[in-house]
């Protein structure tokens, strides 16, 4: 089965380093690394040299927003033309553990999204995070099943997949039809092609042995910077699906008196 990694890349340097040294030591190699680059000019200085060999396409902004949608899409066509089997997405941001090119791939079949355990790491010592020893920084998140090596759980809730580390065959993705490029910016767009991903059949797997561990960087909770973004995306997910994603942060947002909530016609609006 010939696999892909996927990534998208937007600033984030030292994450994107730090992926490409997971993958080279993994014990398995990806057959082709993808990066996306989301007008990131620094980004072939960045891997150049290194191992796995990044193949490294472009994507401009949209309105000055991240087109996740789109650069995803523009990765998996890449991909695709090079002969995938199996394509693995992985936020630039996530480290792959040694065993997830074997995990996925041990798991992987026709009508299934495959989504592996994601940790989120502490802040990194002062000599970095260790390579060798990402399994003892943190658990697994939580809010997601997290089965044991070799275990697939199927049958999950569809609202609960994220694109920080999943995979599916070739023939899924075409079965799918790709991420919906209305998306701009931040949120929203994985949850649309989960609930794509349903309406065609297509089951959300669990799967154990396919660990990725995400890098601590500085945030906010709830995510205040991108709120534009949050009701922008939103409404258009309303708009194609009939509810809201993300509730929890609209709720949020209104204790903060940022929103408010329109009951008569189910909108949110700022103020």
């Amino acid at each position: 089965m010939r696999t892909a990694v996927i990534t998208l890349a937007s600033g984030r340097h030292s994450h994107l380093i730090l992926q490409q040294a997971g993958l080279a030591l993994s014990t398995r190699v990806p057959d082709h690394y993808v990066i996306v680059s989301m007008e990131d000019p620094a980004i072939p200085g960045l891997v150049a040299g290194k191992n796995p060999v990044a193949d490294i396409i472009t994507v401009p902004l949209s309105a000055g927003r991240l087109p996740l949608a789109a650069a995803r899409n523009a990765g998996a066509a890449r991909a695709l033309r090079a002969g995938a089997d199996l394509m693995v997405f992985l936020d630039a941001d996530c480290i792959p553990g040694p065993s997830l090119l074997d995990g996925y791939p041990r798991a992987a079949q026709d009508g299934a999204l495959l989504c592996g355990t994601v940790a989120y790491l502490p802040p990194p010592p002062a000599h970095g995070y260790p390579l060798d020893g990402l399994v003892g920084l943190a658990p697994p998140h939580g809010a997601r099943p997290a089965p044991a090596d070799g275990e697939v759980i199927r049958g999950g809730d569809p609202r609960l997949f994220w694109s920080l580390s999943f995979a599916l065959t070739a023939r899924t993705w075409h079965r799918i039809g790709g991420f919906c490029e209305q998306y701009t910016g931040y949120g929203a767009e994985d949850t649309d092609y989960a609930s794509t991903a349903a309406r065609q059949g297509v089951d959300v797997w669990w799967v154990g042995g396919a660990p990725a561990y995400h890098q601590h960087h500085p945030t906010r909770h709830p995510p205040i910077q991108h709120l534009d973004d949050i009701l922008r995306n939103g409404a258009l997910y309303k708009r194609r699906w009939g509810s809201w994603p993300m509730e929890g942060w609209l709720r949020d947002f209104q204790a903060r008196g940022l929103i408010r909530y329109v009951r008569a016609t189910d909108t949110w609006h700022k103020g």
